[in-house]
């Protein structure tokens, strides 16, 4: 079954999810009030030189100064016209108070959207993107995509591309290039020249900062990203965002025009792809496989982690042909929810201990031939000796969960609360305290149900103990509305 696009736009956000054989691999949403950064090239002004974490701080606009490393500071700010030469040596790395000062004008291009409590993060290497190259002013280099696989295309590719490249500056050669012929090529080259020209002129009129270039919303994105050879057809529900994606194609991308259609069915687009049940179960933090094992995964702020449990499954065999199943089956899912869920950053993943080394390695290439399909670039490391794979991948939006959610108010984020049993010691121990100070009286203990249930049951002996020993005499009242953590103790 071909590939489809399928979008969902509304007044308060679009969202468009990608299905390889009709099941959901890759999900994105834009809110029209939380609109994504990333690709946007504005004016800013250094306003910090950090020379002992060799990093700066720019504004640009935001409401938090943008974070700029020096590995990502160009060594010449002054980026290369149409046809200059840039053909002499790289300077050797500087330190970066050698490089910026505070109070500098610079040219920046949003690299990574804020995350958390961090903002966003710049580069003054500026890419541009298109649909068949990526333009990047200032650097001679000509790359081709890792998906294009052939080649004998790849080399086609790379000599076409070499044979009109704008002098100064270099070109990524993109997936969707495949097959693509010379006036194709090179009618995107023009585009983005255009593009590139119109930057530097703003920039010469305006003051810092100012936002320069502004990338595509998520519709044309994925036109222009995803709306590949593989794809049988894009189809959206809202017929004035369909007319302007037939106008966006017919101009830029005429020979996909066939695969755009309008959705006029009466369900909601979502709800007749089997899309909508599907988002639910990628927030979860168990993901159950087929065979009765399961996966564990917990997202923190640092790193994710990812765990592997036979669950159910006993198997039919040895002990360890019934972890190598649960191992294989566990890769392939642990692919598909790494890429569904957008989790970026540093991912370790837990498998079940295989004695076997050959097993490992089964396991590792499964993973590893899983985790292809994925657009998105991400560093694999071998099984380690605690049977741990290390990964890496590329994080530039915030993931899918942190997305549709926020940290549990009723918690703090942490995820457990303290059990009844626990609270009902620590009531105890604070009256005791209080016996410290005085003897006999009325003491009014207020407690989550929950918590009174368990001291008029289980734990009645000990609150009996302590008004027999004290002279307290306590009366407990349940306060459905407080937090399970949440008590109060007050004499009347």
């Amino acid at each position: 079954m071909a590939n489809e696009i399928v979008i969902n736009t509304s007044r308060e956000e679009t969202r468009v999810a990608l299905l390889e054989g009709g099941q959901l691999v890759e999900l994105y949403i834009e809110r029209k009030k939380d609109i994504s950064l990333v690709g946007n090239i504005y004016k800013g002004r250094v306003v910090r030189v950090l020379p002992g974490m060799q990093s700066a701080f720019v504004d640009s606009g935001f409401e938090r100064t943008a974070f700029l490393h020096v590995a990502d500071v160009h060594y010449n700010f002054d980026y290369p016209a149409f046809g200059e030469d840039i053909t002499e040596a790289l300077p050797p790395h500087l330190p970066i108070e050698e490089l910026l000062q505070e109070g500098q004008d610079i040219l920046v291009q949003v690299s990574k959207d804020p995350i958390g409590t961090k903002g966003a993060r710049v580069t003054s290497y500026i890419t541009l993107p298109g649909r068949y190259l990526v333009l990047m002013p200032g650097v001679e280099h000509i790359g081709v995509s890792r998906r294009i696989s052939d080649e004998g295309e790849r080399r086609r590719l790379k000599e076409l591309v070499s044979s009109i490249k704008p002098q100064g500056f270099g070109l990524i050669i993109r997936t969707a290039s495949e097959g693509c012929t010379k006036e194709e090529i090179k009618k995107d080259i023009e585009f983005l020249m255009l593009l590139w020209e119109n930057i530097q002129n703003k920039k010469q009129r305006v003051n810092s900062p100012h936002l320069l270039y502004s990338d595509l919303d998520l519709i044309f994105r994925s036109v222009r990203d995803l709306l590949g050879p593989e794809v049988r057809r894009l189809i959206i529900d809202s017929e004035a965002e369909y007319k302007r994606v037939v106008e966006f194609v017919n101009t830029y991308f005429p020979r996909l025009s066939s695969k755009i259609e309008l959705y006029e069915g009466a369900q909601p687009i979502f709800d007749f792809f089997g899309i909508e049940l599907e988002i639910p179960k990628a927030l979860g933090r168990r993901v159950w496989l087929k065979s009765g094992g399961y996966i564990v995964i917990d997202q923190t702020e640092a790193l994710t982690a990812i765990d592997v449990n036979t669950g159910k499954f006993v198997g039919k065999a040895t002990l360890e042909d019934t972890i190598l199943k649960t191992n294989l089956e566990a890769a392939k899912e642990i692919a598909y929810q790494i890429r569904l869920r957008n989790l970026g950053g540093i991912i370790i993943i837990d498998f079940i201990d295989m004695e076997k080394e050959e097993n490992r390695k089964r396991v590792f290439s499964a993973f590893q031939e899983a985790m292809a399909r994925d657009r998105v670039k991400s560093t694999i490391l071998q099984v380690s000796e605690l049977g741990l794979i290390e990964m890496t991948r590329k994080r530039v939006r915030e993931s899918l969960g942190r997305i549709l959610c926020e940290p549990c108010f009723y918690c703090d984020g942490k995820g457990f609360i303290k059990s009844p049993t626990t609270l009902c010691y620590e009531i105890f121990r604070e009256l005791r305290k209080m016996a410290l100070e005085r003897k006999n009286g009325k003491i009014i203990i207020t407690v989550h149900p929950n918590v009174a249930d368990l001291l008029y049951e289980e734990e009645r002996e000990g609150f009996e103990e302590i008004e027999r020993e004290y002279g307290f005499k306590l009366i407990i009242k349940a306060d459905k509305n407080l937090h399970q953590e949440d008590y109060e103790i007050a004499v009347p």
